[in-house]
């Protein structure tokens, strides 16, 4: 088990009332008219294109901005989306009415976090300056690893070679703003790149909207998915994601890897954030299980508050 890092301990209201407060605004919001569709998607598209990016970059290439990863944090953190996506997918196949699809996207719900719109304000607020670092490396092999996983399971029935599916992934992923931010802020740090002056500003000027903007945006996105649909499916996805996942997380960094505390940390918060929106888009681009999984992101979102409260606790983030 890794070691105690001295630290105060955070309040956890303090980490989660802002952060889910935002979101609950911006749905009020979008419930009461005062923010469109229209408003909403471009907001959510100014995060994914621009925002976000600029927060990556900025963060990374910060001065002191320095680290190593070890194999043991990735063991853990994958290792407990594996266990949730493999739940997830047997729990789909007991149920009638769902296709060899339709089983896949549900494991990958159940493991896929919200990472940009949730993950990276909560985990930066919660660690600061100790969790950038390991939280922007997770960020950078969660992306393509859990949808190349998800991609390639989907097709593996396809008539397409593993050469043409690994081509199409590649396509999708250079066409992803965060993946390239990512490229580019690792490769700035590489070569001892730090912005200044006027860029510096002006990456710092859209990194400050990241936060409140991303948790607006989820917020009134949340306006256009059901509960209803299948209230007790979507549960199911939604505590695999917010109470499975992490704890198999909790139990491989603190009880059978070793690491910094604050590693351990952020891999557990990372995997307690809700249902990531990928997961839609998955189920919208495959024609199915579309409103299950709508359903899981607003049920899991909704209960992120409580459930993110509870592993700020067992972190002693209380």
């Amino acid at each position: 088990m890794a070691a105690q890092d001295g630290r105060l301990p955070v309040n956890a209201l303090t980490i989660i009332a802002p952060i889910f407060g935002i979101v609950l605004i911006g749905w009020g919001a979008a419930l009461a008219g005062l923010i469109s569709d229209k408003v909403s998607d471009g907001l959510s598209e100014y995060v994914f294109a621009i925002a976000v990016p600029a927060l990556i970059v900025s963060t990374l290439t910060r001065p002191g901005m320095t680290g190593e990863v070890a194999w043991s944090y990735w063991f853990s953190y994958f290792g407990g989306a594996a266990a949730s996506w493999f739940t997830g997918t047997l729990i789909a196949r007991r149920r009638t009415g769902i296709d060899r699809r339709g089983t896949i996207l549900h494991g990958f719900a159940a493991s896929q976090s919200n990472t940009v719109f949730v993950g990276v304000p909560m985990i930066l607020q919660a660690y600061g300056e100790d969790g950038a670092f390991p939280l922007f490396m997770l960020l950078a092999v969660h992306l393509p690893l859990m949808m190349g996983c998800a991609t390639f399971l989907v097709e593996s029935d396809a008539n397409k070679s593993i050469l043409a599916r690994l081509r199409g992934l590649a396509l999708v992923l250079l066409k992803n703003p965060i993946f390239l931010s990512l490229g580019v802020g690792m490769a700035m740090k590489a070569l001892g790149v730090t912005p200044s002056g006027f860029p510096k500003a002006l990456i710092d000027a859209f990194a400050g909207t990241a936060s409140t903007c991303a948790l607006v945006a989820l917020g009134a996105g949340l306006k256009r998915y059901r509960v209803l649909f299948d209230l007790r499916g979507a549960t199911v996805i939604a505590l695999l994601k917010n109470i499975l996942h992490p704890l198999a997380v909790w139990l491989l960094a603190f009880h059978v890897f070793s690491m910094p505390v604050a590693y351990a940390g952020v891999a557990v918060l990372f995997a307690a954030m809700p249902v990531g929106i990928n997961a839609y888009l998955m189920a919208v681009r495959y024609k199915t299980e579309t409103g299950m999984i709508a359903a899981s992101v607003l049920v899991s979102t909704l209960l992120a508050p409580i459930t993110t409260l509870l592993w700020l606790a067992v972190l002693g983030k209380t």
